[in-house]
C-alpha cells in the first residue's frame, strides 16, 4: 500500500511537472513571437503572423483548436449563387452573390475583393467569409465580382469590369429583390481601390447613384510619395510587402502614365467632390495605413461625409481573420454597422473630421484573445514540433 501511494505520488509530481514546464514553453514562446523591431504586438496579431509567416496555415488561416473558433450564431439563412457577369468586350466574369431569403427589396452591396490586382494572390474563394458574413450582418444581397487581373490583364480592365458589374446590379435588382436605390460598394485594399473608384466612376459618367462606400485598408495611390507606414511595416512580415506592391504596380500599371490616372491613384484625384459617404478602416501594423488615413482626409476636405477609424496592434488584413481574431470581429462589425445605419437612413457624421483610433481589446475579450492566442500556439507547437522556437 505504500508503496502505491508512493508511485502516485511520484506520478502527481511528474505530472505537474511536465504540464507547468509545456505552459512555461508556450508561454515563452509567444511571448518571443510577441517582440518586433516595430513594437511588441498582441499575443493574437503575434500568433497569427508567425503561423502565416512560416507556412504553418494558409492565409484563410485554418487554425481552429476545439473550442476555440465560433461561427457565427443566429444569422439568417442565405442563398448562395455563382452566376457570370457581362463586361466589356462582351466578355463574361464570374461573380458570387449572397443574398437573404425573404421577398426584400434588400440592399445591395457590390464587394470587390482584395489581391494586390495579381493572379494568385487573391480571389472570391479567400474572400468568401467576408462576403458572406457582410450579406449576413446587413440582411443584404452582395454581389462579388471575379474581376479580371495582371499580369494578363491591365489597368483599366479591372476597373471597367468592376464598373459594368455596378451597371449590372442596378438592371438586375428586381430579378435579385434588391433595392436600386440602395447600392453601395465596398472592398478590400486593391478592392478598396476599386470600391472608391467605382464611386468615382458613377459619378464622372452619371451612373447609378451609390449610397455609400466601405475601404478596408485601400490601396490609394501608385505614386512613389512619402509615406511613413510604408517604410515602417513594408517587410512582408505584415502581410503585405513593399516587393508586392512594386510588381503590382509594375503589372497592373506598366506604363508610368498609369499611376497618376484618378482612377488607379484618387489620393491625388484633382476632383473628389460628390462622392458618396465612406467609411475608412485602416490597420496599425500596415504600409497602407497612412494613404487610407490620408485619402480620408481629402475626402473630407471635398466635403464627402467620412468616418475613418484605425485599429491598433493589427496587421494589413485583419478583417479577414475575424473568425480568430477580436480586432477583425470588431472591424467587421464596424463596416456592417456603417451599411445598415446608410440603409436605414440613420448614418450621423459629425461635420467636424477626426482620426478615430480604436485600442487592442480590453477586459474580457483582452482575456480571451491571449487564451485562446495561447491555445493556439499550444496547437501549433504540438503540431509541428520544436522548430517554432526559432525566429528568423
Amino acid at each position: 500500500m505504500m508503496k502505491r501511494r508512493g508511485f502516485i505520488r511520484r506520478f502527481i509530481f511528474v505530472t505537474s511537472f511536465l504540464s507547468a514546464l509545456s505552459v512555461a514553453i508556450v508561454s515563452m514562446t509567444l511571448f518571443i513571437w510577441q517582440q518586433t523591431d516595430e513594437g511588441r504586438l498582441p499575443a493574437k496579431t503575434a500568433v497569427v503572423l508567425h503561423a502565416i509567416n512560416n507556412n504553418l496555415v494558409s492565409l484563410d488561416i485554418n487554425i481552429r483548436p476545439p473550442k476555440i473558433v465560433t461561427g457565427e450564431s443566429g444569422s439568417p439563412s442565405l442563398l448562395r449563387e455563382d452566376i457570370t457577369i457581362p463586361v466589356q468586350g462582351g466578355s463574361q466574369i464570374p461573380a458570387r452573390i449572397y443574398r437573404p431569403s425573404g421577398d426584400g427589396p434588400h440592399p445591395i452591396v457590390i464587394y470587390y475583393h482584395g489581391g494586390a490586382f495579381l493572379e494568385g494572390f487573391g480571389d472570391l474563394d479567400t474572400h468568401n467569409n467576408i462576403i458572406r458574413s457582410l450579406a449576413s450582418r446587413t440582411n443584404s444581397i452582395v454581389i462579388a465580382p471575379s474581376y479580371r487581373v495582371a499580369p494578363e490583364y491591365v489597368f483599366p480592365t479591372a476597373t471597367e469590369d468592376s464598373y459594368s458589374t455596378l451597371l449590372w446590379a442596378q438592371d438586375n435588382a428586381a430579378s435579385l429583390k434588391g433595392d436600386p436605390s440602395k447600392i453601395s460598394v465596398a472592398g478590400d485594399s486593391a478592392g478598396g481601390n476599386l470600391a472608391t473608384v467605382v464611386s468615382m466612376m458613377s459619378r464622372d459618367r452619371n451612373g447609378p447613384s451609390i449610397a455609400s462606400q466601405v475601404l478596408l485598408y485601400p490601396l490609394t495611390t501608385f505614386q512613389d510619395i512619402p509615406l511613413a507606414s510604408r517604410e515602417a511595416y513594408d517587410s512582408g512580415y505584415y502581410l503585405l510587402s513593399r516587393s508586392v506592391m512594386y510588381k503590382a504596380r509594375d503589372s497592373y500599371t506598366p506604363d508610368e502614365w498609369m499611376w497618376n490616372h484618378s482612377y488607379t491613384s484618387p489620393l491625388q484625384a484633382d476632383n473628389l467632390e460628390d462622392l458618396p459617404p465612406a467609411l475608412i478602416v485602416t490597420a496599425e501594423f500596415d504600409p497602407l495605413r497612412d494613404e487610407g488615413e490620408q485619402y480620408a482626409t481629402r475626402l473630407h476636405e471635398a466635403g464627402v461625409p467620412v468616418k475613418a477609424t484605425r485599429y491598433r496592434g493589427v496587421m494589413h488584413g485583419f478583417v479577414s481573420f475575424y473568425e480568430v481574431m477580436q480586432s477583425g470581429r470588431d472591424g467587421l462589425q464596424e463596416a456592417s454597422v456603417f451599411l445598415r445605419q446608410v440603409n436605414n437612413e440613420t448614418l450621423r457624421i459629425r461635420d467636424e473630421y477626426a482620426l478615430q483610433v480604436k485600442e487592442p481589446p480590453k477586459g474580457f475579450d483582452k482575456v480571451r484573445d491571449h487564451t485562446e492566442a495561447f491555445a493556439i500556439a499550444a496547437y501549433l507547437l504540438g503540431k509541428s514540433g520544436a522548430d517554432f522556437l526559432i525566429v528568423e
